[in-house]
């Protein structure tokens, strides 16, 4: 079981998260995390993290040799021509 912290919801809902799962998350003062509730409980972790994350759930649904920004700036060109 890993280690449990106790804080205290200061003013304007700030919470400050305890140096040992700062640590253990490698996170560093002025780092951005992204907050999101799972199962009844606030997961933090890292915007690092958090992107490869959702880019491992985008690469479930599109296969690897497709560019989504090829597509999208093929997409803007089409629309801009059609205008």
């Amino acid at each position: 079981m890993s280690d449990v912290y106790h804080t205290t919801i200061q003013d304007h809902g700030r919470v400050v998260i305890p140096a040992g799962i700062r640590h253990a998350l490698g996170l560093a003062r002025g780092d951005e995390v992204v907050l999101r509730v799972e199962n009844d409980a606030v997961v933090i972790s890292g915007v690092s993290d958090a992107v490869k994350r959702f880019q491992a759930v985008v690469r479930r649904h599109v296969s690897g040799d497709v560019s989504l920004a090829d597509e999208l700036i093929a997409d803007r060109r089409k629309t801009a021509l059609d205008e």
